[in-house]
Order: structure tokens, then C-alpha cells, then sequence
């Protein structure tokens, strides 16, 4: 990766190898505010993980000074609900300590020790049912950004 001097010119476009200072707002399709910089400006580079991929990727081509609204499916946002992710677990499960309750928010570790988070549907019994999906999956979001400014930092080209 080849470094230079940050370029800052309005008219470098958003793409790979660039720094995005920007204001957004991020809304479920009936208006529900779900995240906001609150016009604190919020710094990213393309590639750097800060952002879903399908947020990024709706970005390029926009310059310094631009304003969209932008509607992002779910494959393009948090991914489709998958069944697959709701799970049946047995109330000893969640130990001593938690009384599991419907809207509950838990967390767990997987195969890999990493937080998995997972929300409470429903008790049936001794059994409770956990829903592992991004509490956002299947929604379509909108996506409301102000480019504040673009800076080219790198020659790096996206892999993806």
C-alpha cells in the first residue's frame, strides 16, 4: 500500500483508498430514528470495517458536499432474517443468574469466543427461544448522509 499526502480537493469522489468525514442518520422505513452522528461528524476510511460494506459501497461516487437519502435493502444492510439463526435452548442454559424473560437481550460465546448476542422471543416451558439475527435483519433502512469531506490517503485498491 502506498501512502501519500492526504488529497482533499472536492472533487476526489468516495471509493477505496479514501478518508469520509460525514454526517448520517440511519431510519426504519415507518421513521424510527435508529442511529445518528447527531451532527457530530463521524470519520471512516473506505475498507476499515466502521461501516456495512452495502453502506459503504452506496456511497461511492459521491464527493465533499453531497446529500442523498438512500434506501438499502436488506441483503445491502443487515442481512435477510435467517430462520436458521432462532434457537431452542434449554432454561439451565442461561444459569443461576439470568431469568430469561421475552425481549431480553443475551450474549453468548460461539465456536470462536466472539459475543454473539442474541434477543429472547419467546418461553415455552422449560425451553426458551433466542433469535441470534442483527435485531435489524430483513428491514429496509434508510440512509440519510452529508458528505462533509473526501480525502484520497492511499492508493489501495478494494478487495473484496
Amino acid at each position: 500500500m502506498s501512502e501519500r499526502k492526504p488529497q482533499t480537493d472536492t472533487k476526489v469522489p468516495i471509493g477505496p483508498g479514501t478518508r469520509v468525514t460525514l454526517n448520517f442518520s440511519i431510519r426504519l422505513d415507518d421513521g424510527e430514528l435508529i442511529d445518528s452522528t447527531n451532527g457530530r461528524a463521524a470519520v471512516f476510511e473506505v475498507g476499515d470495517g466502521n461501516l456495512l460494506p452495502g453502506f459503504e459501497r452506496a456511497l461511492f461516487g459521491m464527493v465533499a458536499g453531497a446529500r442523498q437519502s438512500l434506501h438499502l435493502v436488506p441483503d445491502k444492510a443487515f442481512g435477510s432474517h435467517n430462520p436458521e439463526n432462532v434457537q431452542m435452548m434449554k432454561r439451565s442454559a442461561f444459569g443461576d443468574e439470568i431469568e430469561p424473560s421475552v425481549g431480553l437481550i443475551v450474549s453468548f460465546a460461539d465456536q470462536q469466543k466472539a459475543e454473539l448476542p442474541g434477543v429472547v422471543n419467546r418461553l415455552v416451558g422449560e425451553l426458551v427461544e433466542v433469535d441470534f439475527n442483527h435485531p435489524l435483519a430483513g428491514r429496509t433502512i434508510g440512509f440519510d448522509v452529508e458528505i462533509l469531506q473526501v480525502e484520497q490517503v492511499s492508493n489501495e485498491i478494494l478487495r473484496v
